[in-house]
């Protein structure tokens, strides 16, 4: 297993123009400082935050934009859509009955980006 993931983690979309962040609730019950997170932490605005801006012309806000620019690219504010949970995730170590989220696992964007956790969030593993 790579790092535990936990709040305040830093993500990064393939069309995101700047990192965003992991939100997660203290539902998973786990007795650390900060809430760690489990594959299931991937709502969109919920747990994942905007990337500032999407560069992805699935996006139809990006696409509109670009063909009223005449075929520039335009980036249009990020809202996130995740429908599917983080993969693969830890499935040796469970937090709230699910997989625990470390740093390795990818989450799908409906508009075709690729997000990735960038910085986990906690270096060190402790006790509690």
């Amino acid at each position: 297993m790579g790092q535990q993931v936990c709040m305040g983690a830093l993500l990064k979309c393939t069309f995101g123009i700047a990192p965003g962040a992991l939100m997660v609730l203290p539902i998973n019950r786990v007795l650390t400082n900060i809430p760690d997170a489990n594959i299931m932490d991937s709502k969109p605005m919920a747990n994942i935050l905007p990337f500032v801006m999407c560069q992805s012309l699935a996006n139809p806000m990006v696409a509109a934009a670009t063909a009223a620019a005449m075929g520039a690219l335009v980036p249009m504010p990020c809202i996130p859509v995740t429908v599917a949970p983080w993969l693969p995730g830890a499935p040796t170590v469970l937090l709230g009955n699910m997989p625990a989220l470390d740093n390795s696992a990818k989450l799908m964007c409906a508009w075709g980006g690729v997000i990735g956790i960038q910085m986990a969030g906690q270096f060190t593993v402790q006790a509690p």
